[in-house]
């Protein structure tokens, strides 16, 4: 008897399910979070940790399967949570770690389950995302690698990963209380950069290069020993990179190597091959690098700051060709960072990643255009970070639960400004510099395409533009564009466009008085932060909410948002 072909087909993808399902694998993680004694960079501080580790402990899984977090939070006096950086948290908007929009902050002493599928390969991370705790120490790798019998699309010997960050003496107490202060207090550059959570202050291992430097006697601590990485000649080696700084933007080179970049925040991009990489906070990527040199010698790596003027001194860790020593420094000069404001190198890497053959294309057009103009203001004394002069405050009640459960005046009758003036001129500090505060929450329609534009502007003093890393919570999107001066989405503007091959990310960088053009899909149900990556600036209210079709969204757990007005909802009966 034949069976139809439909059934046939049903058949071979019940079949194809079943091992899918048989491949994916649950992987269960108990953690509990607590304030230590470290000593990232020789010196010792208090740092959050996850299990008496720092950096926290390197996740790994495949593609499809479903990470199980048990998060026990020991920290005496403050909440807690864990965002999961570039994981899309697709069905599990409450899985996303946003403190007052995706959930409720995990009170001392108190346990939650993160549960979650990782849907794609790529290389990510993880970190708190509750007040400035990321400063603080509490992040760490999430790898995912391709699922059971999927390969790459290019070739590799071996892995090294290389999780990126910076690190101030002052604690987060003393910084958060400092950017809120009136008057205001910068809290400065930060004390020393890391890799791997190791580095070293006021000394240097390549003082024989620099002797004006304190040679480092950092070999004595373990726990700001420097970081080598041992390989074996004449073999490619995929190198992971994440940056996770507070502040900080970076340079990352490799003494006498090139590096071919084949991976951006989880997205295959066109290989293509630089001599260095600069990397922005919320920023990932995998690097090819063949160790085909001098196999007698080892080598340098250096990551320095861009984009700021560099108070801070490079982070120094060392290429191992074996069988040479570990302690054997190598012969030459670290490679030397590109002056901090050559913005013109920066673009010429950035506009350079374009996305790999197959990559799924953008929608042609787009339904809505959200345009965002990044200010510095003041407010009552104080300095804010504002969006269409709205300064982001977010509330007692977690966004997704107030919406979910339909809470009236959960957001403000005044809908949050889609453009701003364009007559506005960037190049100056703003005419009016006062502005005033906002929920920022953009609704948006399921399905609908989103076209946002992110446009910089010079801060309150003149001649001061920053960079901004900005980074979506819930998607990938599109980059289709960047420009300089003010975005007038005239025809010019539009030939910038690149609608044939745009990169997916998830964190975008804008330049000083420059824009970036981003468009996304609004098809994951959920309540999603947007905003700037730099920690004092998200502090200070650089950042908007998407709200996409909650209504759509399944059952929440009562224990993600049982905090605020929910909890007294639910406790009147109400339902999730």
């Amino acid at each position: 008897m034949r069976l139809p072909l439909l059934a046939l087909v049903c058949c071979a993808v019940m079949a194809w399910q079943h091992c899918a399902a048989e491949a994916a694998k649950a992987r269960h993680f108990k953690w509990e979070i607590s304030n230590m004694f470290w000593s990232p960079d020789c010196e010792e501080k208090v740092v959050i940790g996850i299990n008496g580790q720092f950096p926290g402990p390197t996740i790994r899984a495949r593609a499809g399967d479903t990470i199980h977090v048990q998060l026990k939070n020991a920290l005496h006096t403050e909440g807690v949570v864990i965002h999961w950086h570039g994981i899309r948290q697709i069905g599990t908007p409450w899985a996303d770690g946003t403190a007052a929009i995706s959930q409720c902050a995990i009170n001392p002493e108190e346990t939650f389950t993160y549960r979650f599928v990782v849907d794609k390969p790529g290389t990510y991370f993880y970190h708190g995302h509750y007040g400035m705790q990321r400063a603080a120490g509490l992040y760490g790798s999430l790898i995912v690698d391709v699922a059971e019998g999927e390969e790459e699309p290019f070739k590799y010997d071996g892995e090294l990963n290389l999780l990126l960050s910076d690190w101030y003496h002052e604690s987060i107490h003393t910084q958060m209380v400092a950017l809120s202060s009136k008057p205001f207090r910068w809290i400065g550059e930060p004390q020393s950069l890391l890799i791997n959570g190791r580095g070293q202050l006021n000394c240097s291992l390549a003082a024989a290069h620099t002797p004006w430097v304190n040679q480092c006697a950092a070999a004595v601590n373990r726990q700001c020993a420097p970081v080598v990485f041992p390989v074996q000649p004449n073999k490619t080696y995929r190198l992971r990179v994440a940056s996770t700084t507070s502040l900080a933007s970076l340079n990352l080179a490799i003494g006498n190597h090139k590096l071919t970049v084949v991976e951006a925040d989880g997205n295959y991009v066109d290989p293509f091959v630089v001599d260095d990489i600069d990397l922005y906070s919320g920023d990932s990527y995998s690097v090819l690098l063949t160790t085909d040199q001098d196999t007698s010698s080892n080598y340098w790596v250096s990551v320095g700051v861009r984009g700021r003027q560099p108070k801070t001194a490079p982070a120094l860790a060392v290429l191992n060709y074996r069988p040479n020593r570990a302690s054997k420094l190598p012969a030459v000069a670290p490679p030397v960072t590109p002056a901090w404001d050559d913005y013109d190198h920066s673009k010429a890497f950035t506009y350079r990643i374009r996305a790999r053959a197959g990559t799924a294309p953008p929608p042609p057009t787009a339904d809505r255009r959200i345009e965002l103009l990044n200010t510095q203001n003041r407010m009552d004394g104080h300095i804010k970070w504002s969006i269409n002069n709205a300064s982001m405050v977010l509330p007692a009640t977690p966004y997704l639960g107030s919406l979910k459960m339909g809470l009236k005046s959960t957001l403000a009758a005044a809908r949050p400004a889609e453009t701003f003036s364009r007559g506005y001129n960037v190049t100056l500090p703003p005419p009016n510099p006062n502005t005033t505060v906002g929920d920022n929450v953009y609704v948006l329609a399921h399905n609908t395409t989103v076209d946002v534009v992110l446009q910089n502007a010079n801060a309150l003093s003149r001649n001061v533009s920053e960079v901004h890393p900005w980074h979506l919570h819930g998607h990938d999107f599109w980059v289709l564009g960047y420009g300089d001066g003010a975005y007038r989405g005239d025809a010019a503007d539009e030939a910038r466009l690149n609608l044939r091959d745009p990169p997916l990310r998830n964190t975008v960088v804008i330049f000083p008085y420059g824009w970036t053009l981003l468009r996304f899909v609004a098809d994951n149900p959920g309540v999603w932060a947007f905003h700037c990556h730099i920690e004092p600036h998200l502090h200070m209210g650089m950042g908007v909410i998407f709200a996409e079709a909650v209504d759509l969204v399944g059952k929440v757990p009562n224990e993600a948002v049982s905090c605020g007005a929910t909890a007294t909802a639910l406790m009147a009966g109400g339902h999730l």
